[in-house]
């Protein structure tokens, strides 16, 4: 298999790419629900906050390198035939996956950083108890920090939707439609 991207097929690199993203924004979106719904120690919560900042950073991490490949990777495969509006939407669900992918990061670290008790406590925003993240808001505010967790419950809330939403279709596409969409992305083709 290629490792590029072609009319024909995606490239392996994309399919990796592609399926990590998806397993590491599951299990983040997983984590986060778990962690604030079901875990009422807070040593456990904050463990678990860590380890959800840190996965997060490398969520964003591989969106960049998502937008930097398919920047590099012009000839992709075209969508299968479909009615204009199923088009219109596939190409507005991507473009919503890409946002999120930034976004939820984003939001997180932007949330974890507003916080006055992380102030009060001198903690750092550390990836994997190694490497610091900036801080942009000392001292941190709980208006921000309110804000920002309304931001980041929401989008959390809108990528879990979109997400069953682009699963259901690449399904329906597979199975209904057999237009082959999903066995594209798959390893076998």
């Amino acid at each position: 298999m290629r490792a590029f991207d072609r009319p024909s097929g995606w490239g392996w690199v994309s399919r990796a790419l592609h399926w990590a993203m998806a397993a590491l924004i599951l299990f983040q979106l997983g984590l986060g629900l778990w962690m604030t719904r079901f875990v009422p120690d807070l040593l456990a919560r904050f463990t678990l906050t860590q380890t959800h900042k840190s996965w997060g950073t490398v969520v964003f991490l591989l969106a960049l390198l998502r937008v930097a490949w398919r920047l590099a990777n012009r000839a992709r495969p075209p969508l299968p035939p479909m009615p204009a509006w199923q088009a219109a939407a596939a190409r507005a669900s991507h473009a919503l996956l890409y946002l999120f992918m930034f976004l939820m990061p984003l939001s997180g670290w932007l949330l974890a950083s507003a916080s006055p008790v992380q102030d009060l406590l001198g903690m750092e925003n550390l990836v994997f108890g190694r490497w610091p993240l900036p801080d942009p808001f000392v001292p941190g505010s709980d208006r921000l920090e309110a804000a920002l967790h309304l931001v980041h419950t929401g989008a959390a809330l809108a990528l879990a939707l979109l997400l069953a939403l682009h699963a259901a279709a690449a399904l329906r596409h597979q199975f209904v439609d057999r237009d082959d969409l999903l066995a594209r992305m798959l390893w076998r083709r």
